[in-house]
């Protein structure tokens, strides 16, 4: 495997501040532009290694969604993980990626949007109207700002990702378990708040009306979206079964279920 030069993870980064939304999509989000953006480390590292440059390019595939300032940091690990340990270990690198999109989804939505948007433009507004032209200036030096932080959390990232593959590299297992169960965490935390659907299904007995989705959610909370889930995943374990017909299965089942209090 050939060593990165600074050279390769600037054309990472720079890919990464322009293509990591190109070819959002429903089903992976971010997976497609996150292959695209890491694309030119992985020709320098698998170079000689055409059946590790087509395990990588699978795995880099997979669902990613997270803040784009924030994605950085996961990019710049996940080169540095590849570069010294290649991709025996995707386990632990999926888990990686899975387990961080999330919390620094929420991080980097509010520091980098709520915040920044709020005080910058803010305070830019306020010169402009005042008839200062400094209130122009403001927000192109706060973008300047903000792509320098970006390519600094790259290179923290890709530092922190090879003391990852070398610090643990005979805890690599142990790394692995953990890096997946953290990501299986935080997909199974964001089913019932990507998943809002509640069965609107009421049965009158007498003077006492009993709501399906209450009674669900005593049981469980988020049962109804829960079942969805674990429904879907046995679909698409059928053969001929993908996303795209899942969807229109989805759509069907939330129909009926949508009229049950109709039929019954």
């Amino acid at each position: 495997m050939s060593k990165l030069e600074k050279s390769d993870i600037k054309k990472v980064y720079w890919r990464n501040i322009f293509g990591l939304q190109w070819g959002w999509n429903y089903e992976r989000m971010q997976g497609l532009g996150y292959s695209w953006v890491i694309m030119p480390a992985l020709k320098k590292i698998y170079a000689d290694d055409k059946a590790g440059m087509t395990k990588a390019l699978k795995t880099s595939l997979g669902y990613f969604n997270t803040s784009q300032p924030m994605s950085h940091l996961i990019v710049g690990a996940d080169m540095g993980m590849e570069e010294k340990s290649g991709i025996e270990n995707d386990a632990a690198i999926t888990g990686l990626k899975t387990g961080l999109m999330g919390p620094f989804a929420g991080v980097g939505d509010t520091i980098f949007l709520a915040i920044y948007r709020a005080i910058i433009f803010s305070i830019a507004s306020y010169m402009a109207l005042s008839g200062s032209a400094v209130g122009l200036i403001i927000p192109i030096i706060a973008g300047a700002v903000i792509l320098w932080v970006r390519y600094k959390f790259t290179w923290i990232g890709y530092n922190q990702g090879t003391r990852l593959a070398t610090d643990f590299a005979g805890r690599m297992k142990v790394l692995t378990d953990a890096a997946s169960i953290l990501g299986l965490t935080v997909v199974g935390a964001l089913i019932p708040s990507v998943i809002t659907y509640s069965l609107d299904f009421k049965y009158k007995v007498g003077k006492v009306t009993l709501n399906a989705n209450d009674l669900m959610d005593q049981i469980l909370p988020a049962l109804a979206p829960l079942l969805i889930v674990m429904f879907s995943y046995w679909l698409l374990g059928k053969k001929k079964m993908n996303s795209t017909k899942l969807i229109f299965v989805l759509i069907a089942l939330g129909m009926l279920l949508g009229n049950l209090k109709n039929i019954f």
